[in-house]
């Protein structure tokens, strides 16, 4: 198995899908599958898969396929999905709030152990089994507990803020909903998640489509 520090961001980037389509397999019963059928479900063609899986071993047999379950539970493996993780929320507004109650979490042992904001009228509601707390308190709440990962849904202007009292509490990953790029040590792991860029790319080729249509 190659070194991971080496491998693309677009191959890490590629496994979940392949985690999630793996999944469905497995619901549906199936047992084997081949980079070719895999290339059906998403859209990747077969040697970007393969290519992609033999940087961590490959997995396969010439003549075979894949092992749907030892696959999915080698991509889980690679991707760290075999543990669990308390998360913490900053900001339990309307996307706060949608995150904690998002089922994937659950699915995969992801915890949200406790949400943060400075609304006295949230403080002390529960969103599934996790408090919202002051945000005064996180702080005291991260020097008791082991958190691994912050979810920061905060307004742009305190987001860098948030950010850097939380890498001074000990927090290494960050998954950021704020509407702003972090900036953050090389020692702390960050994805800022922009839902803005996602529609526009999404409004360029819907564009696109009605042009080809109107010629």
């Amino acid at each position: 198995m190659n070194n991971n520090d080496k491998i693309s961001p677009a191959v890490i980037r590629r496994l979940p899908k392949y985690y999630r389509y793996l999944g469905e397999l497995t619901k549906m019963g199936l047992n084997k599958t081949s980079s070719r059928e895999l290339s059906e479900m998403t859209g990747f063609s077969a040697s970007q898969i393969r290519q992609d899986l033999n940087n961590f071993g490959g997995f396969g047999q010439q003549g075979f396929g894949y092992d749907v379950e030892n696959l999915r539970n080698e991509i889980a493996r690679i991707l760290g999905l075999d543990k669990k993780y308390k998360i913490i929320i900053i900001g339990a507004g309307n996307i706060g709030q949608a995150i904690a109650n998002y089922t994937g979490f659950y699915e995969a042992d992801y915890e949200v152990v406790a949400l943060f904001d400075k609304n006295p009228k949230l403080i002390g509601m529960s969103m599934r089994n996790a408090l919202i707390k002051d945000i005064d308190e996180l702080e005291e709440f991260l020097n008791v507990e082991n958190i691994d990962i912050a979810v920061i849904c905060t307004p742009k202007s305190v987001s860098q803020q948030v950010a850097e009292q939380l890498v001074q509490c000990g927090i290494r990953a960050i998954w950021n909903f704020a509407p702003k790029d972090l900036k953050m040590p090389d020692y702390v792991h960050v994805e800022n998640v922009h839902l803005n860029e996602s529609l526009f790319s999404l409004t360029y080729y819907y564009n696109q489509m009605n042009k080809k249509k109107s010629e």
